[in-house]
């Protein structure tokens, strides 16, 4: 299953590294140097947990920002998406939550 989740801080975070050991998981957030971290495998908050499996694990997760996943909706595939929103959701993840389930 192809899954994203909204806010990278810690709910969605952790949501996402466990989620992410057997679905494919995009993390949106709207703050690059969390979108770099995680992306480098690093995690921007501290859970020595969260740090570890990002380090030690597996996992099919990457991080993006919600400005390039609009971009990018055109090209998903035919899979079904499940947004988790972690925070109140803005105009801007209700789009994209939107855009994603349409092209599906």
């Amino acid at each position: 299953m192809k899954i994203a989740i909204a806010g990278t801080g810690y709910v969605g975070l952790s949501n996402a590294v466990l989620l992410a050991q057997h679905n494919q998981v995009v993390a949106l957030d709207i703050v690059q140097s969390k979108i770099d971290m995680i992306n480098g495998r690093q995690s921007p908050i501290a859970d020595a947990e969260i740090e570890n499996f990002l380090c030690n694990r597996t996992l099919q997760l990457r991080a993006t920002t919600i400005k390039q996943t609009l971009l990018k909706v055109q090209a998903t595939s035919s899979s079904r998406h499940l947004l988790i929103t972690t925070h109140k959701p803005t105009i801007s993840i209700l789009k994209v939550s939107s855009q994603l389930l349409r092209t599906q």
